[in-house]
């Protein structure tokens, strides 16, 4: 029997995306055994009512939005190991899941990554304006992110005995996917409190082994 007939979580969703990781990671931190299954967005495939990814099943339960698939793998099969306890504490967390999601992925999603992605995946031209336009946003949500790391730890400082969060597992693909671009790597270089923590992470198994191909090469 191959590991895809084991899977125990049945991933639904492009292959090179940031919530399809989020979901992986959180597998591999809940020690589950999971199946990406390529399906585009907006496909006849993907049972989603709005044509986001991913789609998930488990448990005998098809669940949609990362948050909340995140929760329950992390809640039904991980003691809620990526949750503070303290009430304080986990309110930081949804915060700054809450700050990756609502600001941070559509602005570097649009503004680089998604262009970068379409240049080198499908070969088409690069759009400078539209890059250009949104780098001085982007180096704004940099500094803003190095501050709040260098001031109080801002989301690491809530890690529990796992060492990471939901918000660390949330934020980790924005920030690395941004880094993959030439000028997201140029302006993740000049923040080394940023540097240091995706470093840290690089090296943990549940990242390690859910890398994009592109992180590989």
């Amino acid at each position: 029997m191959s590991k895809d007939d084991e899977a125990q979580v049945r991933i639904f969703g492009t292959v090179i995306s940031t919530y399809t990781r989020i979901v992986q990671i959180t597998s591999e931190e809940a020690g589950l055994i999971h199946q990406t299954i390529a399906t585009p967005a907006n496909s006849p495939q993907n049972r989603h009512p709005f044509g986001k990814v991913p789609v998930v099943k488990v448990d005998g339960l098809e669940l949609i939005e990362s948050v909340s698939i995140a929760h329950y793998l992390d809640n039904a099969h991980n003691q809620a190991a990526l949750q503070p306890f303290e009430p304080s504490h986990r309110a930081v967390m949804d915060k700054w899941v809450a700050i990756a999601n609502n600001y941070l992925f559509p602005l570097f999603e649009e503004g680089l990554v998604m262009p970068w992605i379409m240049h080198r995946v499908a070969g088409y031209p690069l759009d400078p304006e539209r890059i250009n336009n949104a780098l001085p946003q982007i180096s704004r949500a940099l500094g803003f992110l190095e501050l709040e790391l260098q001031n109080d730890g801002a989301w690491t400082v809530i890690a529990g005995e796992t060492g990471i969060t939901l918000a660390d597992v949330f934020l980790y693909p924005i920030l690395r996917s941004l880094e993959l671009t030439p000028q997201g790597e140029v302006g993740i270089a000049q923040c080394d409190h940023i540097k240091a923590w995706l470093e840290t992470l690089k090296n943990r198994p549940s990242i390690a082994a859910t890398r994009w191909e592109i992180e590989k090469g």
